[in-house]
């Protein structure tokens, strides 16, 4: 082998390497995951499969747990645009932080949400359809009552992935004349949500102390429903028939459907799956071609108790 032909392979072998370390350099990445929601059992699912699908392309994720604190997140934000991160995923109602998120944007920086809102500012937002949830749910209790009867209601308008399951809710109650929604209740979430539904559902039960003045409980997420379903257990009332739904099908809510008391339905999000299209979607985005659709809906499933332990 001549020094020159020897020359020509030994630069070769430097532009190949060179060529592959950008690669592989392409392919990693900084990313910011930033909720106020953590607590919540759904949220924390979907956030650990974004981890794993992250862990498989060599992505360098930074959970942030502002705590319920959603002011906290744009501040989260604006460090994350600081810190040149190659991408953020919220887990928030994007209205309540576009002071946060136009910093992310000044720095060029993409967002996705995880089952949070539609907002100009995101590439895309992968979540369940919230429509047909609230839909299913409320149309199970409509039927379950007999078209008629008080209804509780547990709702959060402050998170857009549950507000819009209150309106879809207040919409099929509102179709059945004889229906009346007794109290639309918004718990405090800042420990998961459980507590406080049933300090408050407590309150109603007392204030309505006659069988058959409640006839059921439309929760918007599970843990009301859950904190209801205590409720109603420690009055000594679960033989008055009513009737208990939640939305995420979560382990607890599985375990209570199982038991065949109140608590009867709830819809199984697929938080694997909206964990791994959001890391998808963060994917695709990065390597310059983002997903088309402002919205990606993850397929959903109604769970009572003859399909729970499918």
């Amino acid at each position: 082998m001549t020094a020159t032909l020897r020359k020509r392979l030994s630069t070769a072998a430097l532009f190949l390497s060179a060529v592959f370390a950008a690669g592989t350099a392409a392919a990693a990445g900084k990313i910011a995951v930033i909720t106020p929601y953590l607590a919540q059992p759904g949220t924390q699912f979907y956030v650990e499969a974004f981890q794993a699908a992250a862990k498989d392309k060599a992505w360098d994720v930074n959970v942030i747990d502002t705590k319920g604190d959603v002011a906290a997140v744009i501040s989260r934000l604006e460090d994350a645009a600081t810190q040149k991160v190659d991408a953020v995923v919220i887990n928030v109602d994007p209205a309540q932080v576009e002071a946060g998120l136009a910093a992310v944007k000044d720095a060029g920086i993409p967002v996705v949400g995880m089952d949070a809102g539609a907002s100009p500012y995101l590439v895309t937002n992968v979540t369940s359809n919230g429509y047909a949830m609230a839909a299913d749910t409320a149309a199970y209790v409509a039927n379950r009552i007999g078209g008629k009867g008080n209804v509780v209601m547990f709702v959060f308008d402050a998170f857009p992935p549950v507000q819009v399951r209150g309106v879809i809710a207040d919409a099929v109650f509102g179709n059945n004349p004889d229906i009346k929604v007794l109290d639309r209740v918004t718990p405090d979430v800042s420990d998961g949500g459980i507590a406080d539904s049933r300090a408050k559902m407590e309150a109603i039960l007392a204030a309505n102390p006659d069988k058959g003045s409640i006839s059921a409980v439309w929760a918007a997420w599970d843990q009301p429903a859950l904190g209801a379903l205590q409720a109603v257990e420690a009055a000594g009332r679960q033989d008055e028939g009513i009737v208990i739904t939640g939305i995420d099908a979560n382990p607890q809510a599985r375990e209570a459907i199982a038991a065949g008391g109140n608590f009867e339905a709830s819809m199984a999000q697929d938080f694997h799956g909206i964990g791994k299209a959001a890391a998808d979607a963060v994917a695709q985005t990065l390597s310059g071609k983002p997903p088309k659709s402002s919205v990606i809906y993850v397929p959903t499933k109604l769970i009572t108790a003859d399909n729970v332990k499918d």
